[in-house]
């Protein structure tokens, strides 16, 4: 690295905020993810199907306002977009406290993926803008520690906190504070303002999604599917294939900590601009952990795909990230950081239902080769295609 470059400061007292605030955003959200389900059975009776339906209700609603988001953050004041959708997330935990059915909890759950999936888009957008070009690469990389961090203790602290009170009301009341935290954090921001983007067609499908990123969006779909069947179904399959009745918090947990090394060693070399490199070192390790799972049947596999993917995952993340960002223009960064997560979540989602579909008529051993396969394809993809297609239209 240059002297020039080392003398940038990468961790600025913006980037901090934004850093700390995302923070809160995952902490408060995955506080109380692993727990929703037991309320909702033990409060409104609640069977499996149903559960499943309630909690369903905010994966859509992030996925639809992601698009939008990106075109928001990209026309107006990125700072207000980011301050009135965190504000609306923090506020709507307010109103699980105040669902007093299964069908306003369930509205409640809905609406409350908007927000998210807006404030997630405005806060990684406003981060890229805070960090200098020299350190971007690197700073996406930390920047995704964020999260890693705050969905590896989250479900922990929940677990901790609820067994101490028996309470589910106070652990909304803590992920309500916690957001509102996170919101006072960013409402500190000082951001330089923005030449206004003159949109001179009145409605163009780009100004939603980036469409030279198709080929990474379709790699994104395939890693995606591959989680979505993994992380839905690991906990019913460990307990009841293999007896393991409380690992899958050791699960998340070791994933993680692999997401946390890796990302913390893929930033120097990020940084030094071998983006390719890290995205091909992370396919080809987490694609290790996915045929690890489903070839060993024992809590060797178990636990070692979880680390495994993990390391990979960590790497691969902030690569493609970047690699959006490089097929963009400075003004369709929100754009291209939609395009990143919608097409992460259309593969979740597409992983939960063909998941759900292969383990009920085939079996969890089918799905989860069919999560191997997903993932075997999207690294094959990545080498033949998208690699060669991001070197032809990169801008930077």
């Amino acid at each position: 690295m240059k002297a020039s470059e080392k003398q940038v400061a990468l961790w600025n007292s913006n980037y901090l905020k934004v850093w700390s605030a995302n923070f809160t955003t995952f902490f408060s959200f995955m506080l109380l993810t692993p727990l929703l389900p037991l309320y909702l059975a033990d409060t409104f009776h609640a069977d499996k199907e149903m559960i499943g339906f309630v909690l369903s209700g905010y994966t859509l609603t992030t996925l639809l306002i992601r698009p939008f988001s990106g075109y928001l953050v990209d026309t107006f004041p990125r700072r207000t977009v980011l301050l009135v959708s965190f504000f609306l997330f923090a506020a709507l935990f307010a109103g699980y406290l105040a669902a007093g059915s299964l069908v306003l909890f369930a509205i409640v759950r809905t609406l409350h993926g908007a927000p998210f999936g807006a404030t997630t888009v405005a806060n990684s957008t406003v981060a890229i803008d805070v960090l200098h070009p020299k350190r971007r690469a690197e700073g996406i990389g930390y920047y995704g520690l964020s999260n890693n961090i705050a969905t590896a203790i989250g479900p922990t602290v929940a677990l901790l906190i609820y067994g101490a009170c028996h309470s589910y009301k106070v652990l909304f009341w803590i992920a309500l504070v916690v957001a509102f935290i996170g919101y006072a954090i960013n409402y500190t921001l000082h951001l330089e303002e923005r030449p206004r983007v003159e949109r001179k067609a009145p409605v163009s499908l780009d100004r939603f999604l980036l469409l030279k990123g198709w080929s990474l969006g379709l790699c994104m779909v395939g890693f995606a599917i591959s989680y979505g069947v993994l992380s839905t179904y690991l906990a019913i399959y460990g307990k009841e294939e293999l007896g393991i009745t409380e690992g899958s918090g050791l699960f998340f947990l070791l994933l993680s900590l692999g997401l946390i090394l890796s990302r913390l060693v893929g930033s120097r070399t990020l940084q030094r601009g071998l983006i390719l490199q890290n995205a091909g070192v992370g396919v080809s390790i987490a694609l290790c952990g996915y045929l690890l799972f489903a070839l060993l049947h024992n809590p060797w596999g178990f636990y070692g795909a979880a680390l495994i993917i993990g390391l990979g995952n960590g790497h691969l993340f902030p690569a493609f990230q970047t690699m959006f960002l490089n097929l963009a223009t400075n003004a369709q960064r929100g754009t291209a950081n939609s395009t990143f997560l919608v097409s992460w979540d259309i593969g979740i989602g597409l992983g939960i239902i063909l998941g759900g579909s292969l383990s009920e008529h085939l079996g969890y051993n089918a799905a989860f080769w069919f999560a191997a396969t997903a993932n075997a394809a999207a690294v094959v993809t990545y080498f033949v295609h998208t690699k060669g297609h991001f070197l032809r239209n990169k801008l930077r």
